[in-house]
Order: C-alpha cells, then sequence, then structure tokens
C-alpha cells in the first residue's frame, strides 16, 4: 500500500532516507512534545519516532495518509490528529505545554503554517521545516535586499532563524519543479520585543504591502499626516531590521 500525491494538497512525499534522518535529527530536544505536520507516508515519522517515541504527535489532512499511517505505525495511532493544522487550537490540544513543530511543508500553506506558529510563538518554541529554497532563504535573509519581507521581520523579531541546507528535486516523489530548502527557527528567550505586537505587525505588512515607496509614503494610513523621523521615512520596507521596525512602531504609535 502506498498513498498517491494530491495535486491539491501540494504533497510531495521525501523518498531520501538519508535526508529524512538529518531533518529529524534537526529538531533538538527543547520541548518535551514534537508535532509533526503533513507525515504523508511518514518519510520523516519513522526517524521522529525513534527520538520521540510517545512525545510525537502527527497532523494530517490526507484520509489516505492517516489510513497509512495507522496500518505502518500502529504504536502512532492515539497521536494521529486528523484535520487541518491550520484550524488547530494548539494551547487545548496540548494543553499550555511548549511544542516544537517538523514537517515537510506543503508549499502552498508554508507560509500560512508560519504566521500561524507566530499566532502561538509562546508556545511553539522551535520549528524545523522544509519550504520551497526562496521561502526558506527569504526567512532567514538579511535586511537589504529583495529576499527581505514580512515573514523575515517577523520571525527574525521572535526567533534565531537558521538556513540548514538544500534538497533538490529528485529526493522527492513526484519531483517538485522547485528547490527545496530546509530550516531551524529556535525561539528567543526574550518575552515582549518592546512594543505593541499588534500595531508591529500592522506597520511591518503595511510597510512591505508598497515596498517600492518610501517609508513616509507606504505608511501614509497609518501615520494620519504625522511627520516620521526623516532619515527613516525615505528609507523602504527591505532596508530596516526588525529592531528598526520595532523602533519606527513605537514612534508612530507615541506620536
Amino acid at each position: 500500500m502506498s498513498v498517491r500525491a494530491k495535486k491539491h494538497l501540494g504533497q510531495h512525499f521525501l523518498k531520501d532516507e538519508n535526508m529524512a534522518a538529518q531533518i529529524a535529527g534537526a529538531l533538538e530536544h527543547s520541548t518535551q512534545i514534537a508535532l509533526e505536520i503533513g507525515p504523508g507516508m511518514g518519510s520523516l515519522t519513522k526517524y521522529l519516532l525513534q527520538e520521540w517515541k510517545e512525545n510525537l504527535w502527527v497532523s494530517e489532512v490526507d484520509n489516505e495518509s492517516v489510513e497509512y499511517l495507522k496500518k505502518h505505525y500502529p504504536e502512532l495511532t492515539s497521536h494521529i490528529i486528523e484535520g487541518d493544522f491550520l484550524e488547530l487550537d494548539l494551547n487545548t490540544l496540548f494543553e499550555g505545554e511548549k511544542i516544537s513543530l517538523i514537517g515537510n511543508f506543503p508549499y502552498n500553506i508554508s507560509s500560512q503554517i508560519l504566521f500561524k506558529a507566530l499566532d502561538y510563538k509562546e508556545t511553539v518554541v522551535q520549528i524545523v521545516g522544509m519550504f520551497q529554497r526562496e521561502v526558506a532563504k527569504r526567512i532567514c535573509s538579511p535586511p537589504g535586499n529583495k529576499d527581505y519581507g514580512i515573514l523575515s521581520v517577523l520571525l527574525q523579531a521572535y526567533y534565531e532563524t537558521e538556513y540548514l541546507y538544500d534538497v533538490p528535486p529528485g529526493s522527492f516523489i513526484p519531483p517538485p519543479k522547485v528547490n527545496s530548502g530546509v530550516i531551524r527557527l529556535k525561539k528567543k528567550p526574550q518575552g515582549s520585543i518592546g512594543c505593541d505586537e499588534v500595531f508591529f505587525k500592522k506597520v511591518v505588512k503595511t510597510a512591505f504591502n508598497q515596498r517600492r515607496k518610501m517609508l513616509s509614503n507606504a505608511l501614509s494610513s497609518l501615520l494620519e499626516g504625522r511627520k516620521i523621523d526623516e532619515k527613516i521615512g525615505h528609507l523602504r520596507a527591505e532596508q530596516l531590521s526588525w529592531e528598526n521596525f520595532v523602533e519606527l512602531t513605537n514612534e508612530i504609535d507615541n506620536s
């Protein structure tokens, strides 16, 4: 029995055993619980089970994959969450425990998975994930280049980001048309980043929604006629670090 890869679910099953073991091994034991998203046919799962045993949970939306996992990994049956990860309440599900996320993430929802993790940033303290290479590079990108964007700023504000390695298309069934990359995110120890975090997110998104404009123009809807520091105002969003965005958020908020 095998699982048919479904295009609408963005499924590309990892077949490279060495790579699967390497990715599973990149997940550090900084939490009691690990949650794998979209295990498919269990290429990562079998290595994760060796390390995490009864502390491993998986979230799978594909019924065919669920049946495959129950048959081939019966010890996992009671820890299979059948449903869409994006709809889970992680705090209720794990009763406030800190968790680590891992997965060969479906590329069509990989950014949504990260935004979901940000919504639960006090719960999700580590992420090891496979992404489309350009998305992985964007997340880890420093300020000052075209790869740098909303996810870069928001994730770097709360997590240490690390690009681990490339994964070629031939490592998958079926092979994707793009290269892939694996990254690791580890939650920073600080609590608040030093500003209104809801407004911070709004400032970042507004700035990058018109990334070609200078910030004084890109943020005009938030400024409502107020002025910001002239030096900052003449920059573009991609030129600001997350710390700069915190300062900018406070400047707008306090004015």
